[in-house]
């Protein structure tokens, strides 16, 4: 068995971008494998945190602010920028009274159908292991209690500040957590509302600071300082253990860079083994790295997870259309296959409530997840990865071949498997059947015979997991 997996290590270093030619969900383009060096945390607490981090998976990533009321993109419809996600603003209204008419929305957001704890049960349920929640995005909406602006969900102004479960991040995070899942914060390093990075002295030019940081310093250190402050209400222990910091929007100005060092300082000072992720950095503060809306065409040498929407857009949308649940299955096992985690999003509407075609995914998945997870959590890839309609993933000795089927594909008599051979001659079994699957060698590898009557009534719907013994 280890001359066999030799050899398919040497064919996928000699023939590698060809093994996986008949993916379609592979993304073709090569921006993830030609990024900078991963530099690996120096912290052994840190790097504990990533490792225990790989193993889980699969997350919940949550987009919601005071724009969910509009339906609309989250924050980017205040950058004044030339792209279409940018422009939904109505033709003709100025766009100073289109900001007041923005930020006014924080005086009608009332969620009173918040309820964190359906939310963290339908995310169990589907085998999700981790949360990422939106405490600020780049409006500069605060969904927790800061104490360093006002625009925010507790402000006196917002209806919903009387609600007991005002507290929106805090709310998300003991909920969560009462369901064994690690808790994450994403946090916008822009803030389009604060006066430091919007100075009000001069309109917006793009999604940076609209002054130059090195003639008026006194303006960017103010910036830091807000951030840090922030950052130092979130970690410092009113919200937990906030095990991951994400961060997005994280090139201030063309000219500095944020902080970062007085950032990890600090929020490493309250929680010494929290995962940062500066995204887009490639520095010892990118503790792992975030390709968006793809899977990358091959395994990569650092830690990553893939952030996908379950529907077309990142926040709430009236009438969305969401991915099937084998289309979300299938690239949440392609994912894990290449080494990484997939924080599949929901946005949750101006009442506090996920659409309910999110909770019926959330079911489907879960249904699937209780007869597969063996071959989704603590796996590692497996060369070579993917071959015809098989990807793969390994633990314990077993290697996990999840079979992609056509739509509306009935499960198959016979598969075929090129790159192992079972240990034995009762070696391969199919999840959620606890009976072993007879075999043979063929002239084109391992032929599994599955009984008719197992095809019939198959263990779950969608995708199906094969675990075959190799050692």
């Amino acid at each position: 068995m280890k001359e066999n997996i030799a050899a398919v290590l040497f064919a996928l270093i000699t023939f590698g971008v060809s093994v996986f030619a008949q993916d379609p969900l592979a993304d073709p383009n090569k921006r993830d494998t030609q990024k900078p060096p991963y530099i690996v945390p120096e912290e052994p607490e840190v790097r504990k945190n990533i490792a225990k981090w790989q193993d889980l998976k699969f997350g919940m990533f949550i987009h919601w602010g005071t724009y969910s009321q509009w339906g609309i993109v989250e924050s980017w419809s205040l950058s004044p920028e030339e792209y279409k996600f940018c422009m939904v603003r109505p033709e003709g209204m100025d766009y100073f009274e289109y900001m007041k008419k923005y930020e006014a929305l924080k005086t009608t957001f009332n969620p009173v159908k918040f309820n964190p704890e359906k939310w963290a049960e339908a995310a169990e349920y589907a085998g999700m292991k981790y949360v990422i929640f939106t405490t600020k995005h780049h409006d500069g909406f605060n969904m927790f209690d800061t104490k360093f602006t006002d625009y925010k969900i507790t402000s006196e102004e917002c209806p919903f500040h009387t609600n007991t479960k005002a507290n929106i991040a805090k709310e998300i995070f003991d909920a969560f957590r009462s369901h064994g899942m690690m808790a994450g914060a994403y946090y916008s390093i822009a803030d389009w509302n604060c006066n430091d990075y919007w100075w009000d002295y001069f309109p917006p030019k793009n999604r940076q600071i609209n002054y130059t940081a090195s003639k008026f310093p006194e303006k960017w250190q103010s910036l830091n300082d807000f951030i840090n402050n922030q950052l130092d209400e979130l970690t410092g222990g009113e919200y937990g253990d906030i095990d991951i910091l994400w961060f997005d929007l994280c090139d201030m100005s063309p000219e500095k860079a944020p902080q970062w060092d007085r950032f990890a300082s600090t929020i490493r000072g309250n929680n010494p083994d929290a995962i940062i992720v500066a995204r887009h950095q490639n520095t010892i503060y990118e503790n792992y790295r975030t390709p968006e809306q793809r899977i990358p065409a091959v395994p990569l040498d650092y830690p990553w997870e893939s952030c996908m929407t379950m529907a077309t857009q990142w926040s709430y949308k009236p009438d969305d259309v969401y991915k099937p649940a084998d289309d979300i299955i299938k690239i949440l096992v392609q994912t894990v296959s290449r080494g990484g985690n997939l924080l599949l999003n929901v946005g949750p509407g101006p009442d506090g409530e996920l659409d309910p075609t999110a909770y019926a995914r959330l079911k489907e998945i879960g249904d699937w997840m209780s007869v597969n997870s063996e071959g989704i959590y603590g796996t590692d890839p497996v060369p070579p990865y993917y071959e015809d309609k098989l990807t793969f993933t390994s633990k314990d000795g077993n290697v996990y071949a999840f079979y992609l089927n056509e739509k509306g594909e009935s499960m198959p008599e016979k598969i075929v498997l090129k790159s192992f051979e079972p240990a034995s001659s009762k070696a391969v079994y199919l999840l959620g059947y606890d009976r072993p699957l007879k075999w043979k060698r063929t002239d084109d590898g391992i032929e599994i015979v599955i009984p008719s009557s197992v095809r019939q009534s198959s263990p779950c719907d969608y995708v199906w997991g094969f675990k075959i013994k190799v050692q």
